[in-house]
């Protein structure tokens, strides 16, 4: 039963529509797939083990079935072909408009569906810089990057004050899915409604605002912010706008088209209803007046290079690919990377990973990582174990495989799209998938 002060609420927000959204409160709620074009493309859907149709929020967003079970544990899901999503989470980065060599800070960005979005967008271009201050969930948010494979991106776990603060005017678009009272989550959520009241409503809008406070310091002058919530709330929606507009005349409203959702009382805003094909999700569009500056030089801080480890690890690299990944690499504790260009001095911002972690020295030799190949594309792979439904359930699984191929370090590939890796020998490959992501 939902309470009966949210229903009210919702009456005034829907008027007329109200009682198509009531009678929509008891069906399964919508389930969703956005695809990942850094590993695969819109082919994958006719090799995937269930049916999809088109979303109207997300060029590549795809509702799933229901019912359907075991997703997660899919090869293509282990590889990073896609991510599960609520089909209407997947609108605000429709707003955001990415753009090739954007960069872009996702402030409140744990578990990563959004991140993977513009990860996805931006091609392997420019930057995604993903911030969630709760540690724990920070951490599933880095798995998510090496499992989607990005490369141009930063997973940082900061107060929003402190981050944005010290990078003030550095970011192109700025997106901030604020966590709200999820009444979008009713469906899907039990708990969601026994947590709900009106007061836990008012305490989320005063935590919104300030975390959009912050958030508009680093937006750049002509950048782009982008607010969300999963909430239907007038306080925490439009609420909340109107009162940072107020208190922000350096950001006016970007009028946005009307292709998914409903109109709201601002041009800038859309709200997703179960009646619209979504489970619950807000979404308004800013922009901070002025002329698009040039970039301030920023460095990055730099550890001093092991000219001798380095030439250890580019060795071992070469074995692995035909043309060794681009970039700059530093060496940190012991750990290669490779980071992302023109970064700012990431000193006291919580960072976790910047870049691609390459893989560690151990000893006298080096050892690449699960990320490195998760980025990597199969083609410049020199060892190939290509992977039937068996092999790639058993792989993922833990098991070691029949290998075929030479010795060395070997891409085990599934449909086109690198799920992990091993190290082959004497025709057996022996498993180097993450324990802690292994399919029992």
């Amino acid at each position: 039963m939902l309470p009966k002060e949210f229903l009210e609420e919702m009456k005034d927000i829907l008027k007329e529509d109200y009682d198509l959204y009531a009678r929509s409160t008891d069906d399964e709620p919508f389930r969703g797939i956005s695809v990942n074009r850094l590993k695969t493309d819109e082919k994958i859907i006719g090799a995937l083990p269930f049916e999809v149709k088109k979303t109207p929020f997300y060029k590549d967003g795809y509702y799933i079935p229901c019912d359907e079970k075991g997703i997660g544990n899919t090869p293509f899901h282990s590889g990073g072909a896609f991510y599960v999503q609520e089909p209407s989470a997947m609108s605000a980065v429709t707003l955001l408009d990415v753009c090739q060599n954007d960069k872009i800070l996702d402030l409140c960005a744990a578990p990563g569906g959004k991140s993977a979005q513009i990860a996805s967008c931006l091609n392997n271009t420019g930057l995604i810089w993903s911030n969630e201050v709760v540690r724990n969930r920070a951490q599933i948010l880095l798995s998510n990057f090496e499992r989607m494979g990005i490369s141009k991106g930063i997973v940082s776990s900061c107060y929003p004050e402190v981050l944005c603060s010290k990078l003030e005017g550095y970011f192109d678009k700025v997106l901030v899915d604020a966590p709200c009272s999820g009444e979008g989550m009713f469906r899907k959520n039990p708990e969601a409604v026994l947590e709900w009241s009106r007061e836990h409503t008012v305490s989320c809008a005063e935590r919104q605002l300030s975390i959009l406070r912050s958030a508009a310091k680093a937006v750049k002058s002509g950048g782009i912010l982008v607010y969300s919530t999963c909430t239907f709330s007038y306080c925490e929606n439009e609420g909340v706008i109107k009162k940072f507009l107020e208190e922000n005349p350096d950001f006016e409203q970007c009028e946005i088209d009307g292709h998914f959702g409903r109109k709201t009382e601002l041009p800038c805003a859309v709200r997703i209803t179960p009646i619209e094909g979504g489970e619950g999700h807000f979404a308004a569009k800013l922009r901070r007046k002025g002329e698009n500056v040039t970039d301030s030089c920023f460095q990055t801080a730099k550890d001093k290079k092991q000219d001798t480890l380095l030439k250890t690890a580019l060795k071992e690299l070469e074995n692995i690919f035909y043309e060794v990944p681009k970039g700059e690499y530093n060496i940190i504790n012991d750990k290669l990377y490779i980071m992302p260009e023109n970064l700012p001095d990431m000193r006291g911002l919580g960072v976790i990973r910047a870049g691609i972690f390459v893989g560690e020295f151990k000893k006298n030799r080096f050892e690449p990582s699960h990320a490195l190949f998760m980025s990597a594309k199969p083609e410049n792979i020199r060892r190939i174990l290509k992977a039937d439904d068996d092999k790639a359930k058993k792989f993922l699984s833990g098991m070691e495989l029949d290998s075929g191929c030479q010795n060395g370090y070997t891409a085990v590939v599934y449909g086109n799209i690198i799920i992990g890796f091993g190290k082959t020998a004497d025709s057996r490959l022996k498993n180097k998938y993450p324990k802690g992501l292994r399919i029992k």
